[in-house]
């Protein structure tokens, strides 16, 4: 019995010290991604704590919340993200994480709101760079988008670039000979 309750102490301290070691499989961290920084903070109740994001590359922020509800937003439009601007966002009670494409704008801004539910909230967010995603996405002919869906640079694609020039031209033509005749 007593060498029963020693191993299972043995076995906690060890899961324990495991925690502390750094990511493992279990965190459902893969073995490509690198850890960047580990940011450790307090917010108070309703309060924003805003970081800078400058790496470039696929980012992942993974969020804890070790006391009280962190919640995570993110932009590449503005350096002071809420939750009335953001790009990306995760709201959860527990971990929050949020995935930086590589194509967003640098500087990415990320907005920590401590949720009014807790008077403070505690929280630790490992950032990771996915090194399994290519730096260049012209290295296999893709480009992105108006709507961030990756297509391939085709001559097709070209042309029907080409034809929404036009009809955007021609749209304001017609609307500046409107607005003159009415």
């Amino acid at each position: 019995m007593m060498q029963s309750c020693s191993a299972l102490v043995v076995a906690l301290l060890l899961s324990q010290a495991r925690g502390f070691l750094g990511p493992s499989e279990d965190d459902g961290v893969p073995d490509e991604w690198v850890l960047l920084h580990v940011v450790q903070g307090h917010i108070g109740a309703g309060n924003y704590s805003y970081l800078r994001l400058n790496h470039d590359g696929r980012i992942i922020l993974h969020m804890q919340s070790l006391k009280g509800d962190a919640d995570l937003y993110v932009s590449d439009k503005t350096l002071q993200p809420s939750f009335d601007t953001y790009k990306l966002q995760s709201a959860t009670c527990g971990q929050d994480v949020v995935v930086v494409p590589g194509d967003f704008a640098r500087p990415v801004g990320i907005g920590i709101y401590g949720h009014p539910s807790h008077q403070e909230s505690e929280f630790e967010m490992r950032v990771f760079y996915d090194q399994t995603v290519p730096q260049n996405p012209f290295d296999m002919g893709l480009y992105a988008s108006e709507d961030g869906h990756k297509q391939k640079n085709t001559p097709q694609a070209a042309e029907e670039s080409e034809e929404s020039i036009f009809w955007t031209i021609l749209i304001g033509l017609l609307k500046i000979i409107l607005e003159i005749l009415f």
